[in-house]
């Protein structure tokens, strides 16, 4: 059964506006001679003014929106960012740089929770160029913190020169991905084509370029050198725009530390032979499923995080390392557990939510497991508290 037969029928102002934005991808995908890259498809999809998902103003955070992250889910994981960052605060300048606020849940969280450390930033930073979530995150902020909201300030540009604390959750996961299919030895780039007399898109393969066809083809090899070629077609994704994201800001960070927090895998287990169908998801009304084409501009689409390819762009760009883990064991570094005990019981019920949402939080079969945790620096020590008692930088390769 298709996902659109499966999945809750959008309210007609939004279908409308899905099947305008549609029609600018198929105008799109003519000029260009019948074919573009996911990653066109992908950026429009997520990004094209007053239309994609994240540039329009329907509601995508918590139980009303289409995902829950980790900060909607709990202050317990902004109380544990604010430790680590806290500490950083010792070796650099009291200033936060935020990307992907989302509603700004994280934001108020870190400001509350550093203003009661003694370490409240003198400058809050949120990166974000979309008009409706800038609109929510000072909603949130004013409501949540509205004697910490002065501090913040909100730019739709990369800053040029950053000293402080770079932090991005579930940021890198929605950077547009280019698909690739790998059959028998050749590499093909998978893109989108229109269904004729449809009104709807398909995917179509062609031979990839010689400069993406390399980046594959090594990629590929690095992974696959101890396990061995998949017996049939694999089909994957590259991310490199994150890469090149990751790599701009590292540039950047003239003094500081980077912070980021997402779901993926190192390298060797993301391009597993068995793994043979790629990452690629799409989340509608907390619905998880595979088909990009449904409801354009109305859902999320996202692929796991290659931290490989993060560690060496940020590495490249002369940081310095300071830990990898899973997001289970860094929040208990940070002192979940502690910091959950401390909370007040005299509400049962709440302490309860609180206590579920910890488990999410923590869980292998939930966000703590697939969810990782990476941070480097430049003129910090290597000493964070989220990565004391482990560190798994070595399976980066």
């Amino acid at each position: 059964m298709a996902a659109a037969d499966i999945l809750p029928t959008p309210a007609a102002p939004a279908a409308q506006a899905s099947r305008e934005l549609a029609g600018r991808i198929a105008g799109a995908i003519g000029r260009a001679g019948g074919w573009i890259g996911f990653d066109r498809y992908m950026a429009m999809a997520l990004y094209e003014p007053a239309l994609g998902y994240y540039a329009g103003g329907s509601r995508k955070f918590g139980a009303d929106g289409d995902f829950v992250t980790a900060p909607e889910l709990s202050p317990l994981f902004g109380q544990c960012l604010a430790a680590q960052c806290a500490h950083w605060f010792d070796a650099t300048p009291a200033a936060i740089v935020e990307f992907g606020a989302g509603s700004g849940a994280l934001a108020a969280q870190l400001l509350a929770s550093l203003d009661a450390l003694g370490s409240a930033p003198e400058r809050y930073s949120i990166v974000e160029v979309s008009a409706p979530l800038r609109a929510l995150q000072r909603e949130t902020l004013s409501a949540r913190v509205p004697a910490l909201a002065g501090r913040v300030e909100w730019l739709e540009a990369l800053p040029e020169r950053i000293e402080g604390v770079v932090v991005a959750n579930e940021v890198l996961d929605a950077m547009p991905v280019r698909l690739f299919r790998w059959h028998e030895g050749a590499v093909l780039e998978r893109g989108v084509a229109c269904v004729p007399q449809g009104g709807s898109f398909a995917f179509a393969d062609r031979p990839a370029d010689d400069a993406f066809a390399a980046h594959v083809l090594a990629t590929l090899r690095e992974a696959w050198a101890e396990g061995g070629e998949p017996a049939g077609d694999y089909v994957s994704e590259i991310g490199e725009q994150a890469q090149g994201w990751v790599a701009t800001v590292a540039g950047r960070l003239a003094h500081g530390a980077m912070l980021l927090l997402d779901y993926g895998f190192p390298r060797t287990e993301y391009y597993h032979a068995h793994r043979s169908t790629g990452t690629l998801q799409c989340h509608y009304r907390h619905r998880v499923h595979g088909d990009p084409f449904v409801w354009p501009g109305l859902q999320d689409i996202t692929a796991h995080v290659d931290f490989t390819a993060v560690s060496r762009a940020a590495l490249g760009a002369g940081l310095q390392a300071l830990g990898y883990n899973s997001q289970a064991r860094f929040l208990l570094d940070c002192g979940l557990l502690d910091r959950l005990a401390q909370m007040p019981r005299d509400d049962a019920r709440l302490w309860a939510k609180q206590a579920q949402a910890a488990q999410m939080l923590l869980s292998e079969a939930e966000m703590g497991e697939l969810f990782k945790a990476i941070a480097f620096g430049r003129g910090v020590p290597d000493d964070a508290p989220g990565f004391a008692t482990r560190d798994r930088r070595g399976a980066l390769g």
